[in-house]
């Protein structure tokens, strides 16, 4: 039966790997190299072709990048390196928690040595190449250190305090390891931004103007309260733009890239800015918080039948059940509930992106968030006519020129 298993894991892994490129292929079709009409006054020619040489290269990168990683993860199943790595964990601890700790940290930092070559190729080739980056080598390095603290400390805490669950409640696992995810997603949906992002960026306090009695004024007149508003040195690392809401109730700020206000006009920033409210007034972030809890319950619930099944060991070449081998297994044989899932959670994202367009439309101005819209989609050479299936698969947006139809 754990054959059965075994070769259910590389199907799933090999026809995901399949799919996946054949919507990059289909997405590839859609490009051209002279410009649609309805691209007028959004690209030139000259921006067109730029945009679509810049969108080739990351195709193409990407699969290259998504090809070594399927070679990484099926050569793992076919040669049985989770067991190999099992028996490290296991030879060098008796703990079960610490091997589990060993066992993914392991992983994790071989898996992002693996990928760095990849790292440094996008950001100092590619994205140097169509004057996107703007970040050095050492901050790059001083990114990488971060990170792997961050994963260390927040990440190995969060696995072992789950694992300790484990033992302790057993049968009602699922419910209480649901109870901690879901509080630490909260707490870091509120204070992710005071917490994590000063480690990377600096966020300063919108400055008195214009541009901060702009947003002031239209907050307070669709009766939202907004106290902070931050600008954050996004052009540390890329000269893209873009702007963002984090936080819940009384720790809800605003986020303005410094490239945003560079390249935008006062209406264009107010005119982003109302789309975001757009979304708290409709509950689109509750109702975003909810499914995404909902969504762990499942997951851990399921995985709570299926933890201590000797089949799923045995398909990895383990032969006494443990925690951390459960999870490899079970995450492979979980991701078709997770990619019909994906699917319906991007239906729903695209409708509420619809939504809070046309509350800013209503509530502001949409001539202003049109030509918001425009410009962050020339400045990042975003793929305007991306492919229907590509779209539906993977877009949480809508494509631009869909949106700027429905504002009209």
């Amino acid at each position: 039966m754990h054959e059965i298993i075994f070769w259910l894991i590389i199907t799933i892994i090999v026809l995901d790997f399949v799919f996946e490129n054949y919507l990059e292929y289909l997405d590839t079709k859609m490009m051209g190299t002279a410009l649609p009409d309805e691209l007028s006054g959004i690209y030139d020619q000259e921006k067109y072709s730029r945009q679509q040489s810049y969108q080739r290269e990351n195709h193409r990168f990407g699969i290259i990048t998504s090809t070594f990683s399927f070679i990484i993860i099926l050569g793992m199943f076919i040669f049985y390196g989770f067991a190999y790595l099992d028996d490290i964990a296991w030879g060098m601890t008796a703990n079960s928690i610490v091997a589990a700790l060993i066992f993914f940290g392991i992983i994790m930092f071989a898996s992002d040595i693996l990928n760095t070559p990849f790292s440094l190729y996008d950001i100092f080739v590619i994205e140097e190449k169509y004057g996107f980056n703007k970040t050095n080598l050492k901050t790059f390095i001083l990114d990488k250190i971060k990170g792997w603290l961050l994963g260390a400390i927040i990440g190995g805490g969060l696995l072992a305090f789950i694992i300790f669950i484990y033992q302790k409640t057993q049968s009602m696992f699922w419910i209480y390891a649901w109870l901690t995810i879901s509080a630490f997603s909260i707490f870091m949906a509120m204070f992710y931004s005071n917490l994590i992002v000063p480690l990377f960026n600096k966020q300063t306090p919108l400055e008195e103007g214009e541009l901060r009695n702009s947003i002031s004024r239209f907050a307070n007149s669709v009766g939202f309260k907004l106290d902070n508003i931050y600008v954050i040195n996004g052009s540390k690392r890329s000269s893209k733009a873009n702007a963002y809401f984090t936080g819940l109730g009384a720790k809800k700020r605003v986020v303005l890239y410094d490239t945003l206000i560079e390249e935008m006009e006062t209406d264009e920033i107010v005119a982003v800015l109302a789309h975001e409210i757009g979304h708290y007034k409709k509950k689109h972030v509750l109702h975003g918080i909810f499914i995404s809890l909902l969504q762990s319950g499942i997951m851990l619930f399921l995985f709570s039948l299926l933890i201590d099944s000797p089949l799923l060991s045995k398909a990895l070449g383990v032969e006494k059940p443990n925690f951390h081998i459960g999870m490899i297994s079970f995450g492979i044989l979980y991701s078709p509930v997770s990619f019909v899932l994906g699917i319906l959670i991007n239906m729903l994202s695209r409708k509420n992106e619809f939504q809070a367009d046309a509350f800013a439309a209503e509530n502001y101005d949409p001539t202003a968030l049109s030509s918001a819209l425009k410009k962050l989609s020339g400045r990042n050479l975003s793929n305007l006519t991306p492919h229907p299936l590509y779209v539906f698969f993977n877009y949480s947006h809508p494509p631009l020129l869909e949106r700027l139809k429905k504002l009209k």
